[in-house]
């Protein structure tokens, strides 16, 4: 049996960063919680980071993720990397059955175990099971909108809630 647990979706516009998740937890077929919370303030609320997958292994690699940050002086783009490079090598990091999102406002990764550091090109980035539903929301809504960051990455995880059974409508924005 499958554990699926909440969408995240990020957004950079204008300066801002957003980034949105759902509550919803599934086990096989189950829903088994509503309110999750996997969007946090980390580093002293300078960035932003929200993960998808089992919960005791989002909360280790976003602990593992800040202290990176912490040894490399609040420097996203090297403690991304370094992470990135850990989980892939690290035996028991490896294991972990999480995706990461980490931003501030002039950068977005989406962080694997696979070794993978991506930062996508329009500022939008989803993980989870209704990643591809929010992702796509999110990209026609910042295109063809004025709307500011953290309306667009509500308006997504709205959207995915909608097509998506392993996402629902109890979301937590948090925005830098």
């Amino acid at each position: 049996m499958t554990i699926r647990s909440t969408t995240i979706v990020a957004v950079r516009r204008d300066g801002k960063i957003a980034i949105a998740g759902d509550g919803q937890v599934t086990f096989d077929k189950t829903i088994m919680k509503h309110g999750a919370r996997k969007v946090r303030r980390i580093a002293a609320g300078k960035v932003l980071a929200g993960f998808a997958g089992s919960a005791a292994d989002g909360i280790t690699l976003l602990e593992k993720f800040e202290g990176k940050l912490s040894e490399y002086k609040d420097n996203i783009v090297r403690a991304a990397v370094e992470l990135a490079k850990d989980w892939r090598s690290d035996r028991a990091l490896r294991r972990l059955e999480a995706l990461l999102i980490v931003g501030t406002p002039e950068h977005l990764f989406v962080l694997s175990g696979n070794g993978d550091v991506i930062e996508p090109d329009e500022g939008i980035a989803a993980i989870g099971s209704g990643g591809p539903y929010a992702q796509a929301a999110a990209a026609a809504l910042l295109r063809n909108t004025a709307l500011d960051a953290e309306s667009i990455a509500r308006a997504a995880l709205e959207i995915a809630s909608e097509i998506c059974i392993y996402t629902n409508s109890d979301i937590v924005v948090e925005t830098l």
